[in-house]
């Protein structure tokens, strides 16, 4: 069977990336230009800036990708994979925009892929055995996703937040306390330094949905109505409270489906804490499988990945693809 090298494009928030990805698993090249600099001074990402720099360096993001791939022409390319959503509409509309172009030009096959998928598949990349079914837990800046994989293309949603995302309630935490942005690196690195002595609110739901804006309020009075309070404690009680709720739906997903394996993706599951605590879920019998930390953030990679997966499901684009901000899973 003949390799497939697919080219995966991502813009779909404030890291402009490129990827050259050999059949869905190995990677070439993962070219990311990140903004966190750019949008530091504004306590978080700026939509119209965003959007600016992507059209300033997606062409020499593409073509550094193609050239560390060490690939001879840019007609070795296969398919082309975009993020169409969900993000930010600007922003998605540079990548899309670039690829269809590009799809055009080169004659290659355009896949439109969502960026949760994404997400999922970049564990495909870190654990190249780790096949379908299994349950993933997406937690990043904008979602909390608690999602089945049946199959390569099929994913059901078996809970969600019903408010703050998981990456956003840790960047409200970390604004609030003074810790800037992005705030969930930050979080993660003061609470190595306190103690899990401060008791706070979890919200209890009969489904396996989330809701995190309850417990981002109370650390928040908490700040602002003890003003000496351990930073240290509230940042390692804080996340420890998240941690809880989190392990907890996902068991409660895993033994109702009656799956073994559990992976975890997103920005957030870069988080330290996290991850340790998800790894003892093997002494019950569970699988963990996580990215690598490079993986966790958005990337061109794992876009390249899920657009590999869903053309190899039969699925392409025509150039009337557009940008879906709101895209489901």
């Amino acid at each position: 069977m003949k390799d497939i090298l697919t080219l995966g494009i991502e813009t779909s928030c404030d890291e402009t990336s490129a990827s050259i990805v050999k059949n869905g698993r190995e990677v070439l090249s993962n070219v990311i230009n990140t903004q966190i600099k750019i949008h530091e001074q504004f306590g978080g990402v700026v939509p119209e800036i965003a959007s600016r720099n992507h059209i300033q360096v997606i062409s020499k993001v593409v073509k550094e990708a193609i050239i560390k791939a060490n690939i001879t022409t840019i007609d070795d390319i296969d398919i082309i994979a975009c993020t169409y959503g969900p993000g930010l509409v600007g922003a998605l509309l540079v990548g899309v925009s670039y690829a269809k172009a590009l799809s055009y030009a080169i004659r290659k096959p355009l896949i439109a892929t969502n960026h949760i998928h994404g997400h999922i598949a970049a564990n495909y990349i870190s654990h190249t055995n780790l096949e379908p079914p299994f349950i993933c837990l997406v937690i990043s800046g904008g979602h909390t996703h608690l999602v089945y994989i049946k199959n390569y293309s099929e994913f059901k949603v078996l809970g969600k937040t019903r408010d703050d995302a998981v990456g956003e309630a840790f960047d409200k935490v970390a604004r609030v306390i003074g810790l800037g942005y992005p705030g969930g690196p930050k979080v993660d690195k003061l609470a190595k330094e306190g103690k899990p002595n401060i008791e706070l609110p979890k919200i209890h739901i009969e489904n396996l949905d989330f809701s995190f804006s309850g417990i981002k309020t109370a650390v928040i009075n908490l700040h602002h109505k003890t003003p000496n309070i351990n930073k240290a404690d509230l940042c390692n009680s804080f996340e420890k409270t998240i941690t809880e709720v989190l392990i907890d739906h996902t068991i409660r997903a895993a033994k109702e489906l009656k799956v073994n394996k559990i992976a975890l993706a997103g920005g957030v599951s870069a988080n330290t804490y996290i991850r340790n605590e998800f790894l003892k879920l093997q002494d019950m019998g569970y699988k963990i499988y996580y990215p690598e930390p490079i993986l966790c953030t958005d990337n061109a990679a794992m876009i390249a990945s899920a657009g590999y997966y869903s053309y190899m499901s039969g699925n392409t684009s025509d150039l009337n693809l557009n940008a879906v901000p709101n895209l489901n899973i």
